[in-house]
């Protein structure tokens, strides 16, 4: 596989296998995951999905996930 960074254009991630939540809506804007060697994850858009996947430990991902759900990105909201 080739190096792995954020914003790697997501086809280079040839054994990366996309999947997204199964409440996930017909219309396509979702967010797609997908488990990478070396304890990653990427990330992309479904409707662009050759366009950049951006990549994240489970560690980094999870305190996010955390984050969001106590309400820690309300500050984002306008």
């Amino acid at each position: 596989m080739d190096e792995v960074r954020n914003g790697i254009p997501a086809p280079r991630l040839r054994d990366a296998v996309w999947r997204k939540s199964s409440r996930s809506g017909a219309r396509g804007n979702c967010v797609e995951i997908a488990n990478l060697p070396g304890g990653v994850a990427a990330i992309r858009n479904s409707r662009n999905p050759s366009g950049p996947a951006l990549v994240y430990t489970r560690d980094q991902l999870d305190g996010f996930l955390t984050g969001t759900k106590h309400g820690e990105s309300e500050e984002l909201q306008s």
